[in-house]
């Protein structure tokens, strides 16, 4: 499949960020690195969204400087042994991509950067998260941290001043570019789920895993890389554990089945939910269902230009709250009845990131894209709804990318 993106978007985005960043320090930006999965073996690489987006680099280890008008990149040397197993790394490549010239290996550039920062007061990166995030339970890629170390070995005097408040603004709004290979995940995103979700193919699934492995078959077939995140297939009560990516129970007839899933094309995702069922619904499923709908129908008319999110969130939480109410599940409106419910937010930020960097103070504009994902989880009952669409603010309002997916019940 061609290519959405060439040297000059890589170029143009590097221009973006010096317009910004008005300082003078060097700017110091690393890839990610590989990570152990056991032995000598490792996870699947995945780089880091911000060094991509300068760079269009998918290597490990490359490190980027932008120091004034000079830009170069800093590619460590790999063995014989590691060239065998995991190829070489071509710098007429790496130029061809990202539209840097300057290449040096590690020893040259840091020699070269070394001298530079010796000199000067602030260096610019992008700074490190903590190696552990306790909310999400998870440990992080190491690779910013250790530039951080790296860089203030050569001067313990050195101020760093962080980069992402300013990548942050430039990938809230999308690029044509990047708005055609988020439309080329959601076209085959839309055309897999289609697919196996027909009534005919339904009944035969007798596992969670074996759909998962139907959408896996579908999006590599019409040209995604795969999957863009852990894909969530959840049948009766495992539908209300929002990330039950185990995937791997019986589905039982008459169960309604939520499918949460997105392909990726060029590191751009989609993220569509929709809920099916085998079988025939009762009275109480199509209820529910149909609340969320109306959930859903609400949001979209709310979405606009210089909407902030927060006043839109709670807008929502209130309307919720009245379906809700509606269906029995609670008697008064607030915070944590609703919340019993609906444990999650509406929208989040989509593009290099599933769950896209984002500034949440800063009212919509036009070309941002985000998810709009309301959902009801009866765990009681067995039921759980959600329905997540893919929309792109306009200047008048949002143009629903998802739209080729239907969104009835049966």
């Amino acid at each position: 499949m061609e290519s959405f993106f060439n040297a000059e978007f890589f170029i143009g985005n590097r221009q973006r960020l010096r317009k910004l960043f008005t300082g003078t320090a060097p700017i110091v930006i690393t890839a990610n690195g590989l990570l152990q999965r056991a032995g000598d073996t490792t996870y699947a690489f995945s780089q880091d969204a911000n060094f991509w987006y300068l760079t269009g680099i998918n290597e490990p280890d490359i490190v980027l400087v932008m120091d004034r008008d000079n830009e170069y990149l800093i590619v460590p040397s790999r063995s014989d042994n590691r060239e065998a197993f995991d190829g070489q790394v071509l710098n007429d490549a790496l130029t061809e991509r990202s539209g840097i010239e300057k290449i040096y290996n590690d020893k040259e550039g840091w020699d070269k950067i070394n001298g530079r920062l010796k000199k000067v007061k602030h260096v610019a990166i992008i700074g490190a998260a903590p190696s552990y995030v306790e909310q999400f339970g998870m440990y992080t890629n190491p690779a910013r941290a250790k530039l951080t170390e790296r860089i203030t070995s050569f001067n313990s005097n050195l101020s760093l001043l962080d980069l992402s408040p300013h990548l942050i603004r430039l990938r809230m709004i999308k690029q044509p570019q990047e708005l055609a290979a988020l439309q080329k995940a959601i076209d085959i995103t839309v055309s897999t789920v289609k697919d196996v979700s027909k009534p005919s193919k339904l009944t035969s699934y007798k596992y969670e895993y074996q759909l998962e492995a139907e959408l896996s078959r579908g999006f590599r077939k019409r040209g995604a890389v795969g999957h863009g995140f852990e894909p969530i297939v959840a049948g009766g009560s495992r539908a209300c554990v929002l990330h039950n990516v185990a995937n791997n129970s019986a589905l039982n007839q008459g169960e309604i089945i939520v499918i949460d899933s997105g392909a990726e094309v060029e590191h751009y995702a989609a993220d569509i939910t929709r809920v099916y069922l085998s079988g025939t619904v009762t009275k109480r499923q199509q209820s529910v269902y149909d609340a969320v709908i109306e959930v859903q129908k609400f949001a979209f008319d709310y979405l606009k230009p210089g909407v902030l999110l927060l006043e839109y969130e709670a807008a929502i939480e209130n309307y919720m709250g009245e379906k809700l109410r509606e269906l029995g599940l609670i008697k008064t409106i607030d915070h944590q009845n609703v919340r019993r419910y609906y444990p999650h937010s509406t929208s989040h930020f989509l593009g290099l990131n599933v769950h896209d960097v984002a500034d949440y103070d800063r009212p919509l504009e036009p070309g941002m894209v985000l998810t709009v994902e309301p959902g009801i989880y009866i765990s009681d009952e067995s039921i759980g709804v959600r329905i997540e669409d893919d929309v792109l603010i306009t200047p008048k309002g949002i143009k629903i990318l998802t739209n080729k997916l239907s969104r009835e019940l049966v």
